[in-house]
């Protein structure tokens, strides 16, 4: 790794600000593959707090511990996650936290509020499902990868849950989110896409 990326890693990590670890253009996925990262966890990413793992949508209530597995998907971790983007091209990134815009993890498509609702027949689970096939070109194989704050945020719990229920067979829920990818030092930039 360069020096200059090394300084800005280090400034994002240092930080642990999203702006600081905001980049000015849009990162490519093969510039992760330069990233050496410590196969340990970040943030609250691997917290077992004892909450059981159900098969509903949270309604309401969002910002809160979360379990550690998704039924019928995949938890995985920072640096796990870093070896996937930088190995398979084909995994889908979905970043699904609400409010404004903000950086998250590279070549991620926004969401908003895709982890909202209130069950699987509600007018979202209909919308996801469209925006997903597009994504992933109908492959229900194909990696999708559901993202939000941190491991205290239940929207890409919830989203997860909707994309197990369409039928896609290789969820991956990042549940450490924004937090863990930014305290691993990790570039963040602006999303793409999105409904």
């Amino acid at each position: 790794m360069t020096r200059l990326k090394w300084a800005a890693v280090t400034l994002c990590a240092a930080t642990l600000s999203l702006a600081a670890c905001q980049t000015s253009r849009p990162v490519d996925r093969s510039q992760l593959a330069g990233i050496a990262l410590a196969d340990r966890a970040y943030a609250d990413e691997a917290a077992d707090w004892g909450i059981s793992p159900r098969g509903t949508l949270l309604v309401g209530g969002y910002h809160a511990r979360t379990p550690t597995a998704v039924p019928g998907a995949r938890t995985i971790a920072t640096a796990d996650l870093l070896r996937l983007l930088t190995t398979d091209p084909s995994v889908v990134l979905v970043d699904v936290l609400g409010g404004s815009a903000h950086p998250g993890l590279p070549q991620s498509v926004w969401l908003v509020d895709a982890g909202l609702g209130k069950g699987f027949d509600d007018p979202l689970q209909a919308k996801l499902g469209e925006r997903l096939a597009q994504l992933t070109g109908g492959d229900r194989q194909r990696p999708v990868v559901f993202y939000c704050l941190s491991a205290e945020c239940w929207l890409s719990y919830n989203a997860s849950l909707r994309a197990v229920a369409l039928g896609y067979r290789s969820v991956l829920w990042y549940r450490g989110g924004i937090e863990a990818w930014r305290a691993a030092g990790l570039p963040m930039a602006p999303a793409i896409g999105g409904w």
